[in-house]
């Protein structure tokens, strides 16, 4: 899994009280009125005797009179309103609607909310973080053409190598004539999307996705050198994910199997001769869950290209040919581990590790402090064959 998603619970609502309006008391007559009002009878104090003040100020003063507001005694006294002539309804100004909010579903104080890419912690009510990831159930789904983050989004300013690669080469493509002042402090930068392109596509609630992720190692601390990019790869990818039938995903140990996975990938450097590099594969992979624990394997296999097209032949053997990725999320942090390896030997490969943390714990999808520690083949496309370790520091935009 890519993206580490959040765990919270939403506080039931409360329903808010109607309006009642406070019993009504009895208004006594007005005396010492105008001659010209003399012989007509006084109406009480009431709702349509209020209603008939022309004055605004005079006209509320009574509907707090009426209602019994505290101070309001005090208040300059209303005209008081003749009896309407025989046959004469008198209709009181229309009062404003009391809207009482609709109550909450039955059991939605007890449904989790889940924060994941793309939805927040406004998001969905769902206890599977695959599903709230890969829009599985049928009430996860947001349609389609939603861009969402797929990978890690980050910016890591500090971000240190103990083995810099100045002279890259492969067994098709050698080394550079010149070999470039680079340091072993840069910056390492992500960014990295998807969008849904189709829902339910030959098998029930299976979507294809497409994704595009492109990462750069950056010497902008290297000023002699004029702060060149050192690497910048992209890569591509089609992505089909069928959703487990419910029958299907209890496995033991309260482990669930959620989710079935293939798809096409191209990643290249887009650099010329002697540093290009690239590859073209097809992959399998499977996620599954445990509360808030996700794993997810793949397998993948390489495309044949023509020998003598082909900037790294030997690609999968320090890369790998496959991967487990486990990711766990106890609370505001998240953490995740993934392992590379070419299924057979122990030599090759990597091994990856991602923390991050809530910059502000009350905005847990905004910015988060990010870690990244990585050892063996294949940071990048151009260090492939190159072993390493790094360690990085910066932020991560967590969703959009």
């Amino acid at each position: 899994m890519h993206r580490y998603p959040l765990h919270s619970r939403r506080p039931a609502l409360r329903e808010r009280p109607q309006a009642v309006w406070l019993p009504l008391a009895a208004a006594a007559c007005v005396a010492g009125a105008s001659s010209a009002w003399a012989q007509a009878p006084v109406q009480p104090l009431s709702l349509t005797s209020c209603a008939s003040v022309i004055g605004d100020s005079e006209r509320l003063a009574c509907y707090d009179r009426l209602a019994g507001r505290p101070g309001a005694e005090g208040s300059k006294t209303p005209a008081p309103t003749p009896a309407a002539p025989a046959g004469v309804v008198s209709q009181p100004a229309p009062l404003p609607a009391v809207v009482t909010p609709p109550a909450p579903p039955a059991g939605a104080a007890d449904s989790p909310v889940v924060a994941v890419a793309g939805t927040g912690l406004q998001g969905r009510r769902s206890p599977s973080l695959w599903s709230s990831f890969w829009e599985l159930d049928r009430s996860d789904k947001r349609g389609t053409f939603n861009f969402k983050t797929y990978r890690p989004n980050f910016l890591l300013p500090l971000h240190y190598t103990d083995h810099i690669n100045r002279s890259p080469s492969s067994p098709t493509q050698p080394s550079p004539a010149t070999q470039p002042g680079y340091k072993h402090l840069e910056a390492k930068l992500q960014l990295s999307v998807r969008t849904k392109i189709a829902q339910s596509v030959l098998l029930p609630d299976a979507d294809i996705w497409f994704g595009y992720t492109q990462q750069s190692l950056w010497q902008v601390w290297n000023r002699k050198e004029s702060s060149p990019f050192r690497n910048t790869d992209f890569e591509p990818e089609l992505i089909y994910v069928v959703p487990v039938p419910e029958g299907l995903r209890s496995l033991p140990g309260g482990w669930e199997f959620r989710m079935l996975q293939a798809g096409l990938a191209h990643q290249s450097n887009g650099q010329t001769d002697p540093l290009s590099r690239s590859w073209n594969r097809v992959y399998l992979g499977a996620g599954f869950e445990r509360g808030d624990v996700t794993l997810y394997g793949r397998i993948h296999k390489r495309l044949s290209e023509d020998p003598e097209d082909d900037d790294n032949p030997d690609l999968v053997h320090y890369i790998g040919r496959g991967e487990l990725a486990l990711t766990w999320v106890p609370g505001q942090a998240t953490a995740a581990l993934r392992w590379r390896n070419n299924l057979r030997d122990l030599k090759h490969g990597s091994l990856q590790f991602d923390w991050t943390y809530p910059i502000d714990r009350d905005k847990p999808d905004g910015l988060r402090w990010y870690v990244q520690a990585f050892t063996g083949y294949g940071e990048t496309l151009l260090d492939y064959n190159f072993r390493q370790t790094s360690v990085g520091v910066g932020l991560t935009l967590f969703e959009f």
